[in-house]
């Protein structure tokens, strides 16, 4: 198919086209301008391109600077669960193969610790990391501010505007294998804080079940009841679940545990038995396991931990929960009903095992029906949840 020209765009191009021959004016000066565009080196090239090169930068400085500006003010100097705070990694403690303690402290000078009070009043509290290539989040429990004095810090950099955490490197973890490969001096960001349980006054006796990682929320709670609070006859007491004897170094069961006919799942056995507190007394402590000593003086005697090792054969089954809650106290203490509590914080599959899986329920999580080894034992008065 041919597409032709119209009649009348044919006659306007041949008028153009006798105009422009009959016109040696015209020509010259169309020549000119075509000669002095096609010349790079003319000076009206040369100062049209610098205009267009600064006029480029200009932009572009412009626009970069506008949005520094931006995030300054979007990142608040007090840590807030709206937007994220700039924190900078002070030291990195090691205190087993695949667990190290960090310490981070604000960038910038803000009501950090005002906010961290408030929180530790409440009871259970995390904040989310960011990671920044990923632009992925997850939440970690600082842990109480004692027995700083043993980590790696120096002393002009101790004060209530610090943040610890106990941080293990997973296997494919996209937050934690990036925490670690962090050093000293990384800036890195943070929200919260997000109130995870908040202990109510009226609560007078505690189990906390924890497995790994999952003791920094118990230690949270001891710290709560022991140090921010009044004094009064709480009784908190923790079973922490390890899979090596290094996670918790230096810790002695106030109870003595022993390995048990009945086999927990994979993820907290071993085939071997023995008595925990067959270890030699003189063991070092690692950082976790002095702040539970430091806590259980603190408590005056209503503050006690059993430790349980994969790897020593020694496991949590039904007796040693009930060690606990059958000496429970009954009726009213000073005047109000005692509740009780148990708490569990760990791995999946560890919480789904004690209490049954948390559900997710109209795009929250929730806690699912009680299950597992507690709906066997089927303990009376004893409010359940899983962390």
């Amino acid at each position: 198919m041919v597409v032709r020209p119209s009649p009348l765009r044919s006659f306007e191009s041949a008028t153009r086209l006798t105009f422009w021959k009959h016109s040696p004016r015209l020509q010259t000066n169309q020549s000119r301008r075509n000669a002095a565009t096609s010349n790079p080196n003319s000076p009206s090239a040369r100062k049209k391109s610098s205009w267009l090169q600064v006029t480029i930068v200009t932009i572009v400085a412009g626009g970069i600077g506008a949005y520094i500006r931006y995030r300054e003010r979007d990142l608040s100097p007090t840590l807030n669960p709206l937007t994220f705070t700039k924190y900078e990694l002070i030291s990195k403690t090691p205190i087993s193969s695949t667990c190290s303690i960090f310490t981070l402290r604000p960038v910038r000078q803000g009501n950090n610790y005002e906010v961290y009070q408030e929180a530790w009043s409440k009871g259970l509290w995390s904040v989310q990391f960011k990671q920044p290539q990923l632009q992925v989040g997850r939440d970690y429990t600082p842990l109480p501010p004692i027995r700083e004095d043993e980590l790696s810090i120096d002393e002009a950099i101790k004060d209530g505007d610090n943040l610890q955490f106990l941080i293990r490197r997973e296997p494919g973890g996209e937050v934690s294998g990036y925490l670690h490969a962090l050093q000293p001096g990384a800036i890195l960001e943070l929200r919260g804080p997000q109130v995870e349980y908040e202990l109510l006054e009226d609560v007078h006796e505690i189990l906390f079940v924890a497995g790994g990682t999952g003791i920094a929320p118990a230690l949270q709670a001891a710290y709560t009841i022991f140090y921010d609070r009044q004094p009064r006859d709480t009784r908190v007491h923790v079973l922490w679940a390890n899979r090596r004897r290094e996670d918790c170094r230096g810790g002695r069961s106030d109870f003595a545990a022993t390995t048990p006919g009945n086999r927990w799942p994979r993820f907290f056995t071993s085939p071997a038995g023995q008595t925990q507190d067959q270890r030699p007394s003189d063991e070092p402590q690692n950082f976790t396991v002095s702040q539970l000593e430091e806590l259980k003086v603190q408590s005056g005697g209503r503050f006690s931990v059993d430790y349980f090792v994969d790897e020593e054969g020694t496991l949590i089954e039904k007796e040693s929960i009930l060690r606990f809650t059958n000496q429970s106290g009954k009726g009213l203490a000073d005047g109000h009903l005692n509740r009780k509590l148990i708490l569990i914080s760990g791995p999946d599959g560890f919480i789904s095992y004690l209490a049954g899986p948390k559900m997710w329920r109209d795009g929250a999580e929730a806690q699912g029906p009680l299950q597992g080894l507690l709906k066997q034992l089927d303990l009376k008065d004893w409010a359940v949840w899983k962390l």
